[in-house]
């Protein structure tokens, strides 16, 4: 038994039972003539159905609900990736937005491979976690002890996990779960989320990378879709993108910040939105100056502003002059809250501001468009 685990779930040779309800619908897990002990969890919330985990051995034949042999295709879909603006509906749109970063990985930090197919009759999901390679060494050792936690998000209070594999970059589990009581229009608002994590025995288990995969964008008339995804490593301050344009004319000493969009905000309100507006502070030094707001965009996490801003400053002063742009998060009855922030200047606050700058003075007169990522206030 793993001790102070937070999923507390048996993890030797023994067969356990989990049982528990949500709405009328049971959870369970169990194990095999040869398996290791599963998780469980109720999936959803009340009446959104139920989840099971049967943990297979490599050598068992993992089956769905129905009996048949789930026999994984060996092909590779790569990345599930929605094209640009098209979002089945709008649940789908704010979980979209909530959880899914289009961007490359910051670092490697392996990849994964996993099966999904959705038994109509049974309405029911049933997931194979494969293996995964190529991640990085958690231990002195020069290995990990990797195992992958499930979860249906939005729901994150009930979680599934596999079996720790010991001392490997490369790990092998071959499990199966089963999500079971899922229409498939329920089943297209969840966002599947595999977390990757180093069992460690005596301290916090170690976050090695995670996926998310919104299930409205997967084919499930599709039997066995199989996927390989890249980890992307945890950014727990993310806070979202923000694109800027800046200009500076030297004959009128016009200084122009246009903030035209943000993506992937970081949602602050309770239905999964924020009601963001863009705040401009111009510094001398550390002397703030002048300040500018744009309108709220209300209810949205991908807000287009084309909000644009002129300063007044002298040539001789550009370079110790800075743009403290930050994005707002507007409540009726509380205090507004920050989102993210970043600071245009020679000394930004990141390498692609500082450039964004430089970039603006080496040519004079024209818009210098770039996306930067906000940083928490």
């Amino acid at each position: 038994t793993r001790v102070g685990h937070p999923i507390l779930a048996t993890r030797n040779s023994t067969t356990a039972l989990t049982k528990g309800t949500v709405g009328g619908g049971a959870a369970s897990s169990t194990s095999g003539a040869t398996a290791g002990a599963g998780a469980s969890a109720a999936a959803g919330g009340a009446g959104a159905g139920s989840a099971s985990a049967a943990s297979k051995d490599d050598t068992t034949e993992a089956k769905d609900s129905s009996g048949r042999p789930l026999v994984p295709v060996n092909k590779n879909l790569g990345n599930v990736k929605a094209e640009h603006g098209a979002h089945p509906s709008n649940r789908s749109l704010s979980l979209v937005d909530m959880y899914i970063d289009t961007s490359e990985p910051t670092e490697n930090v392996g990849q994964i491979q996993f099966s999904m197919e959705y038994n109509f009759n049974e309405m029911t999901l049933i997931l194979r976690i494969m293996q995964a390679k190529e991640l990085p060494a958690k231990d002195l050792s020069g290995t990990s002890d990797p195992y992958v936690r499930v979860t249906l998000l939005p729901d994150k209070k009930h979680k599934l996990e596999t079996k720790i594999k010991r001392r490997t970059l490369h790990p092998k589990w071959h499990e199966t779960f089963y999500f079971e009581g899922f229409p498939i229009q329920k089943l297209q608002s969840r966002v599947l989320h595999l977390h990757v994590f180093d069992y460690d025995r005596f301290s916090r288990d170690d976050s090695i990378g995670e996926v998310h995969i919104p299930l409205c964008q997967v084919d499930f008339s599709e039997k066995n879709n199989t996927f390989w995804k890249a980890l992307h490593p945890l950014e727990k301050n993310k806070c979202g993108e923000i694109l800027t344009s800046l200009m500076y004319q030297p004959s009128t000493s016009q200084l122009t910040l246009t903030v035209i969009k943000c993506r992937n905000l970081k949602a602050k309100d309770i239905n999964g939105k924020s009601d963001p507006y863009v705040k401009v502070w111009l510094y001398f030094g550390e002397k703030r100056i002048e300040k500018k707001k744009s309108e709220v965009q209300f209810c949205t996490l991908n807000p287009e502003f084309n909000f644009s801003v002129m300063f007044e400053v002298p040539w001789e002063r550009i370079r110790e002059c800075q743009l403290n742009v930050t994005i707002m998060d507007h409540d009726k009855v509380g205090r507004n809250e920050a989102i993210g922030k970043i600071m245009l200047g020679k000394a930004g606050s990141g390498t692609s501001e500082t450039k964004h700058w430089s970039d603006m003075i080496t040519k004079p007169r024209q818009n210098v468009v770039q996306w930067h990522r906000l940083k928490p206030e």
